[in-house]
């Protein structure tokens, strides 16, 4: 042990937005159970990246005693030899191995779908179906979890989709910015999946609604891998 600067995530503030863990290089911060978690001080290095991502300000950094930093947490940009001691090593939800078992697929019935094109990176801000539109943000993985994906979420909304963790995020923040700019946006609805990755949703749905100067009703559906509904929360749209 050696004292040196770390993070400490005041778990009362923290209301499980995720913003922070993209910012974390390390890997060293993930959500655990709707709160952000310290993964291990050793991959923690306490240089306090993540600080300015939380709007609810639960993350700060303190001197205390703590485990040496060895480098990034495994499957984040970066490997280190395991110690004998350490547990087995950590595995990136998002890239985790799961098998779950079919279960019947509802009935079919017409697609919800009302436009074309639906990625964030190829609609045109001033398309006719954004005008006073509800609006849906969803996670590209999204709609081959939730089998019941067009009666559940994207019934009468107007759809953008993509991937934080592969798609360029500033260009995805800059078109959501031009699209609540130009259109009367009346409510936007997230559905991201429960992977660390998966909230940069989220932050790039807060991001452009403050950058346009808009408060729109936000509510953020969490899916789990095999498409249930994790949690659902409602934040504010600025």
């Amino acid at each position: 042990m050696e004292r040196r600067p770390i993070v400490r995530i005041d778990q009362e503030k923290c209301d499980g937005c995720g913003l922070c863990v993209p910012s974390c290089a390390e890997g060293a911060i993930q959500i655990v159970d709707g709160k952000a978690q310290l993964l291990a001080d050793r991959f923690c290095d306490g240089l306090g990246a993540c600080l300015g991502e939380c709007p609810q300000g639960a993350l700060v950094i303190e001197d205390r005693e703590a485990e040496p930093f060895v480098g990034p947490a495994p499957g984040a940009g970066g490997h280190h030899p395991p110690a004998a001691s350490e547990p087995e090593a950590f595995v990136c939800p998002g890239s985790r191995m799961q098998q779950f078992q079919p279960r019947e697929a509802p009935a079919g019935g017409p697609s919800a779908l009302g436009h074309w094109p639906i990625k964030l990176r190829l609609v045109q801000p001033k398309s006719p179906f954004f005008k006073d539109a509800a609006l849906l943000v969803a996670a590209d993985c999204a709609p081959f979890a939730a089998g019941d994906f067009h009666a559940r979420y994207l019934q009468g909304k107007a759809l953008v989709c993509g991937c934080p963790k592969f798609d360029d995020v500033e260009a995805h923040t800059a078109k959501l910015t031009e699209i609540l700019k130009q259109n009367n946006i009346q409510e936007i609805s997230i559905v991201n999946m429960e992977v660390p990755c998966c909230f940069g949703l989220v932050q790039i749905v807060r991001q452009a609604l403050l950058a346009a100067g808009k408060e729109v009703p936000v509510t953020i559906c969490t899916l789990g891998a095999s498409g249930q509904l994790t949690q659902q929360q409602k934040i504010k749209g600025k």
